[in-house]
């Protein structure tokens, strides 16, 4: 276990990093939204380029913050029911829920999506617009983030697993530096045998 431990950690490190990363293109996006708006109304000049990398922009924010999201535990639930559960069976509905609807849409997407990026790059398609874009790049978002997303899902099932058997506090509250100290500490174990002769 420590070690599925070890790599959910790992997991949650990469979607947090690229998570931060993402919050940063909504600022790019923003000034790049508000510069293309300046531009066309003062001077009466419009780029279809301009136009393009704001959706190719918006596509990597939603996308490659899907699994942050997932992490953070601040995707969109209805918790009628949920909500009214106690922490063990929560973390066994998401278990059900990760494993059995989550994580095979996110499997199929990015098995499907992953030939057509194939094919556009290798024909160098561009928008159809004038002065349009490669989008071979925005297509390629999907696998990427559908893949963050896949080992996500891992991570949390990991996670909630090692909730129910009490190695770690319940991951869906907000203590992530609580839960990454527990793995630290129940990985401490399996390194300090790991340098046993």
């Amino acid at each position: 276990m420590q070690l599925l431990l070890k790599l959910a950690n790992w997991v949650d490190r990469l979607n947090e990093r690229i998570g931060h990363l993402a919050k940063w293109l909504v600022l790019i996006c923003a000034l790049i939204s508000a510069s293309n708006a300046v531009v066309r109304k003062a001077f009466d000049i419009s780029s279809n380029a301009f136009l393009e990398v704001q959706w190719y922009l918006f596509s990597a924010i939603f996308l490659l913050g899907a699994g942050y999201t997932l992490k953070h535990n601040e995707h969109i639930r209805i918790d009628l029911i949920l909500g009214k559960l106690s922490a063990r069976k929560q973390a066994i509905i998401d278990i059900i829920g990760g494993l059995c609807f989550l994580l095979p849409m996110a499997v199929v997407t990015l098995y499907f999506s992953w030939p057509i990026v194939t094919q556009m790059f290798i024909s160098g398609e561009h928008s159809p617009d004038a002065g349009g874009l490669l989008r071979w790049p925005v297509w390629a978002l999907i696998p990427m983030g559908f893949g963050l997303l896949i080992l996500q899902v891992l991570a949390e099932v990991i996670k909630r697993i090692a909730f129910l058997k009490g190695l770690i506090p319940n991951p869906a509250e907000k203590q992530e530096s609580q839960i990454e100290g527990a793995i630290e500490q129940n990985l401490d174990p399996l390194l300090k045998k790991g340098d046993q002769p």
